[in-house]
């Protein structure tokens, strides 16, 4: 009789996984030591927190008397569009006014007759709405706000809108002008409204940081305009560019802040006006079959099946967070790796390896 194939064990529970000493503490330890780069990290599920841990300094030169811990601020570069435009946008869904699979240009005036006005937000948050991969704002359109929103929406598409998936964070600033636009109201405030504030997240905000915060925020790169480094600034020049505020980028925040956030996505507190089916909505594959496979914003986690249903997103500056509602738990790991330099398979393997011990 032939033997039947063998189903792979589920990984321990988080509390297993995250004991002092144990398997958790070990990878990352040893992981960061090759990445050249200090981080923390958490595992947890509906519950809370599971487990934490920390290794390693703020950084090079002053910055080595600091060591990284669950209150270090951190640039989360491109994770700004989980903690920040993703909810916003899911409130308006919830709502009833964001639909996900009409034209931008039959309900949003000024997408109408653009390019941008055939694709859906659907496609903006699969990344599959064939606008340019760059964002070259400046180059492009200048440094005015107003004048680089209207060229994204005036931009021509790249390929046809739903046949591949390919990332760019314009799809971002063209969502977040979207949101603001129907909401009335900009974007830092309405994460603080329906995100931040009720979540208890105190210290997650948009850049710049005041002088309190910015002592205890990891440093990114160096500035050769300001010759130093930036700082509780972010670091996303697009960005920057746009005031510090933006879809793409641009938000600081800290392990316990993404702690509640993540916990909030397996047990959402009754009042948030974006959680359970929006998260249920976006945590699933979306692509039909296009790859890399996405959710709603989130990525089907590299190295696993898009129906294990583990999603993640990674910031640029060296950041990440992950979750699996079948599993029913999350974690996150931060560094700012790009302060050391733009090398990035050393990061690439510790964060697939954190990823296979805490959800298989």
């Amino acid at each position: 009789m032939d033997e039947q194939p063998r189903r792979a064990a589920a990984p321990d529970p988080p509390a297993v996984l995250a004991a002092p000493g144990g398997e958790l503490e070990r990878l990352v330890t040893a992981g960061l030591g090759g990445v050249g780069a200090g981080g923390v990290w958490a595992v947890g599920d509906a519950g809370g927190v599971r487990g934490r841990g920390g290794a390693g300094v703020l950084g090079q030169g002053p910055y080595g008397r600091l060591e990284m811990g669950p209150d270090t601020l951190f640039d989360l570069a491109s994770l700004t569009k989980i903690v920040a435009l993703w909810p916003c946008a899911g409130a308006l869904w919830q709502a009833g006014r964001l639909p996900l699979d009409r034209p931008l240009g039959t309900y949003w005036p000024p997408a109408d007759g653009r390019p941008t006005g055939s694709v859906t937000v659907r496609q903006l948050l699969t990344h599959t709405a064939g606008m340019p991969l760059r964002t070259e704002f400046e180059q492009r359109y200048g440094r005015d706000r107003e004048a680089i929103l209207a060229g994204i929406l005036a931009a021509p598409l790249y390929r046809p809108p739903g046949t591949a998936v390919e990332y760019t964070d314009r799809a971002a600033v063209l969502l977040s002008h979207l949101v603001e636009d129907l909401a009335g109201a900009p974007l830092d405030v309405l994460a603080e409204r329906q995100v931040w504030g009720p979540l208890g997240m105190t210290d997650t905000r948009f850049g710049p940081l005041g002088p309190a915060e910015t002592v205890r925020t990891a440093p990114t790169e160096y500035d050769g305009a300001t010759g130093a480094h930036l700082r509780g600034v972010v670091h996303d020049p697009s960005a920057r560019l746009l005031g510090g505020v933006s879809g793409n980028a641009g938000a600081f925040s800290t392990a316990r802040d993404l702690e509640r956030f993540l916990t909030a996505l397996l047990d959402p507190p009754a009042a948030l006006p974006w959680a359970g089916p929006w998260t249920a909505e976006s945590l699933r594959e979306q692509t039909g079959g296009l790859a890399p496979a996405r959710g709603l914003s989130w990525l089907c986690a590299p190295g696993t099946d898009p129906a294990e249903g583990t999603f993640v997103h990674y910031g640029f500056t060296g950041t990440g967070i992950w979750v699996s509602r079948r599993l029913g738990r999350w974690a996150l790991l931060l560094t700012n790796k790009v302060h050391y330099g733009r090398e990035i398979q050393p990061l690439t393997d510790l964060r697939n390896a954190f990823r296979r011990a805490v959800f298989g």
